[in-house]
């Protein structure tokens, strides 16, 4: 007889090697079709595994997902989206000068949320994790000074020091807290939701995870419920390929999709180029209309790639090849919508240069601002005080008592 084995999941790159990037299925731009927003979520089996794309390797929109925005809608988008990524690269490198304590960038990521954020409404809310930064820089009532007071847990953190750095919370920016525990915002997604749909409201949420952790059980609960009550959700899986340090194969997605398992328990579901800032707003715009329109959730898998380390705490040349970003065929998401625009005469090389230099003083100058307040080098901290803080409506005479013996 034959001994039973287990499989046991191998990444397709190592250190020193290259990355064979041939089990990626990609669609060539304009060919997946786009049905309308009520059609039955078995009905969308063929789109959880062919790939939404717009944008082809020439910068020209093809197909029907190409979607009817204006070009100024657009530079505003790649604007955001080079802001993002400037502003991680000021914060990784505070961070290596111990200015703060921890930071994660979303090199590679960054038309995922700068596009649904344009494409959702204002009062929707989005449960994000710790790599959505974009939907907050994308905003103009969001100041990169407050957020870097809140990375650098100075005295002017919104926060006062009791989260993680990067872990936001901006209830009137419709970005719900950030928890370090994964998985458990998709299920809050879905509540939000259901009671958005009890109140009668007009409103939807929109929930985010990565492939690790769709692994969770958290994961697969909420999407029970959301299918089952047909919750006003899309379920924004976004699959950067790897995990803190695991390839995306061990969450499951080796030889089927992230997609399919909407399919499979009845969700409408999308496999979405997420480096194709078009198609991003394209899918995005038609998961929110099913969702508003009552026809039910909406899982989108968004194909992408982790460029830099899971955080500043990792070193990902440990577990893949160093150059595998520039190989990733799905390309850079900022020099993408650059072509496109300057195909459609809208940018140009100086026009982009003159943005990144603008966008570079902008971010710098927030920095100085910020570090004005203080930093981890100087200690300039939220006093112990607070903690007793936003506690309850009305201190108890227990904690007056203990901040008192406290001397603060």
């Amino acid at each position: 007889m034959t001994a039973l084995r287990l499989h046991v999941p191998e990444p397709t790159g190592r250190p020193g090697g290259k990355t064979d990037f041939s089990y990626l299925m990609v669609s060539p731009a304009g060919v997946t079709r786009k049905p309308p927003t009520d059609t039955p979520a078995a009905d969308t089996a063929d789109l959880a595994t062919s790939l939404v794309r717009v944008l082809d390797d020439d910068g020209k929109a093809q197909g029907p997902w190409a979607p009817a925005i204006h070009p100024e809608r657009l530079r505003r988008g790649l604007r955001a989206m080079m802001k993002t990524r400037i502003f991680d690269a000021r914060m990784v490198l505070a961070q290596r000068q111990k200015k703060l304590s921890f930071y994660m960038q979303c090199l590679g990521e960054e038309a995922i949320t700068v596009a649904q954020a344009q494409a959702l409404q204002e009062g929707d809310m989005h449960f994000p994790t710790y790599r959505q930064q974009g939907l907050l820089l994308s905003r103009d009532d969001i100041s990169m000074v407050e957020l870097m007071c809140q990375l650098m847990s100075n005295v002017r953190d919104p926060n006062k020091g009791r989260q993680l750095p990067v872990m936001y919370s901006y209830k009137r920016a419709g970005f719900f807290s950030i928890s370090g525990n994964l998985a458990t915002q998709v299920p809050q997604a879905v509540g939000w939701a259901m009671a958005s749909a009890i109140k009668g409201d007009t409103k939807i949420a929109s929930a985010w995870i990565g492939d690790g952790s769709t692994a969770e059980s958290d994961f697969h609960t909420a999407l029970t419920f959301a299918h089952v009550y047909k919750a006003p959700v899309i379920v924004n899986v976004v699959n950067n390929q790897w995990a803190i340090s695991s390839f995306q194969s061990i969450a499951g997605g080796e030889g089927t999709t992230f997609a399919q398992r909407g399919v499979g328990v009845g969700i409408a579901s999308l496999r979405v180029d997420g480096n194709d800032f078009l198609a991003v707003y394209a899918a995005s715009q038609w998961a929110a209309e099913r969702a508003r329109t009552n026809n039910g959730p909406t899982l989108i898998e968004w194909e992408t790639y982790r460029a830099g380390p899971h955080s500043t705490s990792d070193d990902p040349s440990k577990y893949r090849p160093a150059d595998d970003w520039k190989h990733f065929p799905l390309g850079d998401p900022i020099e993408r919508l650059k072509q496109h625009l300057i195909v459609i005469g809208e940018w140009s090389e100086e026009q982009h240069q003159q943005a990144q230099q603008e966008l570079e003083a902008e971010v710098l100058a927030a920095q100085k601002e910020a570090e004005s307040y203080g930093s981890l080098l100087d200690g300039r901290v939220p006093s112990a005080a607070t903690i007793f803080d936003d506690v309850y409506k009305e201190m108890p005479e227990h904690l007056r008592r203990q901040r008192q013996q406290m001397g603060v």
